[in-house]
């Protein structure tokens, strides 16, 4: 195991995409083994050669803490679990000060997320009034629901640099959108100048190294330039809200997979929940995030689970990283 792992450090460095044979097989090492900590370490190095040791802040602005008619398995705003007690929809001035917060902590990633209906040409107009009134080299990115290619290329023209977009695990089965709607998007964003991130998420016990190489292949086979985990956080009142997380360690484990699977086509790998493994595993983007949140059944004032700014660049700082 030892020598696949050496080899997939060489392919990473010398951008090459590992095959789906060759994810699973590293998937399949171990948590807590010497070659889970080699692998990690491994993982580690390519990761400060691939980005110079350059590591990004996303922070995200949940819109609309509302009731959704889609009602996915782990998320809390889904209609029918009726967790939701009070709405509410932030103002443009709300996410200005957000926005302008973010950006003075050197949030690179400002990312603007909605449910699933929220109206799109809203959005397009705050994304101009966001852009005349906060200057900086941000990139805002949204998280919002299906759209076409015409409708892509409009949120460009607005000032969105990318979008965040998945297909999650076990989707249409664990949510109730359609694989072909949400590849439908995927392709629209390929073929606009939007940018693309694309997690493997949420990511759960259950899931199989199989789904987990078949959905980051996905990913970077519609050009995502962002990758990474994100763990399935359970929500009581969710069919999903009994199922454990997954640990520390084994994320941390998968994204130093990841990692090694992108080579230079998806430099930036991200970890959602942070935690210091996982950037000492190859993960450079962590998530900072307030408003409505899918994860919780609070509307998140501060920032979710108190994870600011100042606590990501600690992190950060201490594994030779500089924001960028």
């Amino acid at each position: 195991m030892l020598r696949k792992i050496d080899e997939a450090y060489q392919k990473a460095l010398s951008g090459i995409v590992l095959d789906k044979q060759e994810i699973i097989d590293l998937l399949s090492v171990p948590v807590g083994s010497d070659e889970c900590a080699y692998l990690c370490r491994k993982a580690n190095e390519a990761a400060h050669v691939l980005t110079h040791d350059t590591a990004y802040l996303w922070g995200a602005i949940g819109l609309d803490y509302a009731p959704c008619p889609k009602s996915c398995d782990f998320c809390s705003f889904g209609a029918t679990w009726h967790l939701i007690k009070e709405p509410k929809v932030f103002t443009l001035s709300e996410i200005l000060a957000q926005a302008r917060e973010y950006v003075r902590c050197g949030v690179h990633f400002i990312v603007l997320r909605t449910t699933q209906y929220y109206p799109l040409e809203r959005l397009c107009e705050y994304v101009r009034t966001i852009r005349q009134e906060i200057e900086g080299s941000y990139e805002l990115i949204l998280n919002v629901g299906e759209f076409n290619l015409d409708m892509a290329n409009r949120l460009y023209e607005s000032g969105v640099s990318g979008v965040y977009h998945a297909i999650r695990m076990r989707e249409g089965t664990n949510t109730r959108f359609r694989v072909e709607d949400r590849l439908a998007t995927l392709a629209a964003v390929r073929e606009s100048p939007l940018k693309l991130i694309h997690l493997v998420e949420p990511l759960g016990l259950e899931h199989t190294n199989e789904e987990i190489a078949d959905r980051f292949l996905g990913a970077v086979r519609y050009g995502a330039y962002i990758s990474g985990v994100m763990a399935r956080i359970p929500v009581a009142g969710t069919p999903l809200g009994n199922e454990p997380q997954m640990s520390d360690e084994l994320v941390a484990k998968t994204i130093a997979v990841l990692r090694l699977s992108g080579g230079d086509t998806v430099k930036n790998i991200c970890v959602h929940p942070a935690s210091s493994l996982a950037l000492a595993s190859g993960a450079n983007v962590v998530v900072i995030e307030t408003g409505a949140i899918p994860r919780d059944t609070d509307l998140a004032v501060t920032k979710w689970k108190r994870f600011d700014c100042a606590t990501a660049k600690r992190l950060f700082k201490s594994e030779g990283y500089t924001i960028g």
